[in-house]
């Protein structure tokens, strides 16, 4: 079987696309979740990858969990209830904890669906841009389920608590246009230029120290549960180490001199 996710790399930028689209880029078994964690690590490795971004191959960003593996592997007759927690520590939160340790700005290019697991995917990355034909819903109680895959973590940090309830409790969808009302996505762009805006965007990123992207990430997502003198002394540290590289110097150089910095990652 193919690979799950594809790699790309247009200069400091490396493109993620979802590629399974015969079955809507589900996430269904264990290689997609390892393919995931030796793609963080091959991000958070490499200081050349100054932004990525996730889309899907096919007309569909991710449709979720395959429902008939998952009443096969979690339903009744599959075995012992007290065997399920287990089965999701090694097999889908492993999304989630990997994507939480990706040091690289990550854009999720919705080109279509994202359903469920999809939709919380979406919501795993930094930056969303939709294009006009995506939708987007937390269907799990459609199904008789709950978000267990962090959606309940990540959605209610994005668009708030009652717009999270009401995607939660309904499970009905969201058109592009209302996710952008609602600060779901940050763009709505036609679908075949999707692409191109998440490039785009990404470039932008690209441009500022590598050293600095890593450090001003792992600051934002800190601060979503640390105290404010927990986050200051990170703060502290990571400014001490941004002090001395030669980005920063740069910087300053650059800004003096009134012309575009070029950052070299040291």
């Amino acid at each position: 079987m193919t690979k799950f996710l594809d790699t790309e790399r247009i200069a400091n930028v490396c493109i993620i696309r979802m590629n399974r689209p015969e079955e809507r880029n589900a996430l269904t078994d264990a290689d997609q979740f390892q393919e995931f964690e030796d793609l963080v690590n091959d991000l958070n490795a490499d200081l050349s990858v100054r932004a990525a971004i996730l889309t899907g191959n096919g007309p569909s960003f991710c449709a979720g969990g395959n429902i008939k593996k998952m009443l096969a592997d979690y339903g009744p007759g599959s075995g012992a209830a007290a065997g399920i927690p287990g089965k999701y520590v090694t097999g889908i939160q492993r999304i989630p904890l990997a994507l939480a340790r990706l040091d690289v700005p990550l854009i999720a290019a919705v080109n279509g669906a994202a359903i469920g697991a999809g939709c919380d995917l979406a919501c795993m990355c930094d930056i969303r841009i939709a294009a006009d034909n995506a939708r987007f819903a937390e269907s799990f109680v459609k199904l008789g389920i709950i978000p267990g895959d962090g959606g309940s973590w990540f959605l209610p940090r994005i668009v708030g608590l009652a717009r999270t309830y009401e995607m939660a409790f309904t499970g009905e969808p969201l058109d592009a246009q209302t996710a952008l009302q609602w600060n779901l996505v940050s763009r709505v762009v036609p679908a075949d230029t999707l692409l191109e805006a998440a490039l785009e965007m990404a470039n932008r990123i690209a441009v500022n120290p590598p050293y600095q992207l890593r450090f001003t990430k792992r600051l934002i997502r800190e601060g979503l549960h640390q105290r404010l003198e927990g986050l200051l002394e990170l703060s502290r540290l990571y400014q001490t180490l941004s002090h001395h590289t030669e980005d920063h110097a740069e910087g300053i150089a650059a800004l003096l001199e009134k012309r575009p910095a070029n950052f070299a990652g040291r």
